[in-house]
């Protein structure tokens, strides 16, 4: 049991970073190229497809350290998975409080109905920053996880 955890883990959190990786990768210099209109457009597109898989993912992953910082084999082992569990709930605590409030905001607007003073009200700089925060923390989970693993057995 304790091995299909360990391999659960690493599928969750390496598709949660990799997620996050592609974003940072490809979708933030898109949505940061585009007119207001075209940002809102896409971002709404993409903010609803990524709800709820991803902090479904990141939460049953968070879950699974925790469980692992109890029942793994070797006290390093873990001691890191406690410390990856920690940082996946670093990485849901500035989803939930930076980036999901943005893309909440953002699907309740069209290109149509854009707020006057949106030079003021643009929260790509904000969610851009957050973003990659949240994708740095998430790989850094990710490595963790990868080392509890290497040392689990030794």
């Amino acid at each position: 049991m304790i091995e299909l955890m360990m391999a659960l883990v690493l599928a969750g959190n390496g598709v949660a970073a990799g997620v996050f990786a592609g974003t940072v990768l490809g979708g933030v210099p898109l949505l940061m190229s585009l007119s207001p209109e075209g940002y809102v457009h896409a971002h709404r597109f993409l903010a609803t497809r990524y709800d709820p898989f991803m902090p479904v993912t990141l939460a049953a992953s968070a879950l699974i350290d925790a469980v692992l910082a109890f029942t793994a084999p070797t006290g390093t082992a873990r001691l890191l998975y406690g410390l990856a569990g920690v940082v996946l709930l670093g990485v849901m605590t500035v989803s939930v409080t930076k980036t999901v409030p943005i893309n909440r905001w953002i699907v309740t607007l069209t290109p149509q109905t854009m707020p006057d003073d949106w030079d003021n009200a643009d929260p790509r700089r904000d969610w851009q920053r957050w973003n990659a925060v949240r994708s740095s923390l998430c790989v850094l989970g990710l490595l963790i996880n990868l080392a509890a693993l290497t040392t689990a057995w030794s």
